[in-house]
């Protein structure tokens, strides 16, 4: 990620870097500070990855189960089940080309910091697309880390805070 979309602690540590007066050494400079690197990340969503040829009779059934009224944009894989799992978390439908399963998202304000995070607590990286990683959890399950896909306030009050 590059410096410009890097959180707040990349300004702080530009910031003290070039600081100039107390707690400056003889020759002006400030000694190192160490400036923790953190980054958020919440559970997004719940994912019900049902057979392409099977997806419209999952989203029947899930709406009807949960009580909701379906969303799906045109040509899109995934149908939002709005509300099906309250308000804080995603419930959809996705259309995949594989078996009948379900999955977590992750989102995050560093996918590479989580998905590091992640990997040291046991996970194992299975691919790459577009700015997310599928990663195996111990156990098997798969889950997705993926950018904020939440409005930046509502991910902000929400997420945790982790050392990167």
């Amino acid at each position: 990620m590059s410096s410009a979309g890097r959180p707040l602690h990349s300004l702080i540590t530009r910031i003290m870097a070039g600081r100039r007066g107390a707690g400056a050494g003889a020759d002006g400079a400030m000694a190192a500070v160490s400036v923790p690197v953190m980054h958020r990340s919440r559970l997004y969503g719940v994912f019900v990855d049902s057979p392409r040829a099977e997806a419209d009779a999952a989203v029947s059934f899930w709406s009807a189960a949960l009580g909701v009224t379906p969303e799906r944009p045109a040509d899109d894989e995934y149908t939002v089940l709005p509300g099906a799992a309250g308000h804080e978390l995603a419930f959809e439908v996705q259309a995949v080309d594989d078996a009948p399963r379900y999955h977590l998202d992750i989102e995050t304000d560093d996918v590479a910091a989580e998905v590091a995070r992640l990997t040291a607590l046991g996970a194992k990286e299975e691919a790459r697309h577009d700015g997310w990683t599928i990663l195996r959890a111990p156990g098997g399950h798969l889950l997705c880390v993926v950018p904020v896909q939440s409005d930046r306030p509502f991910f902000y009050r929400h997420a945790r805070t982790f050392d990167s």
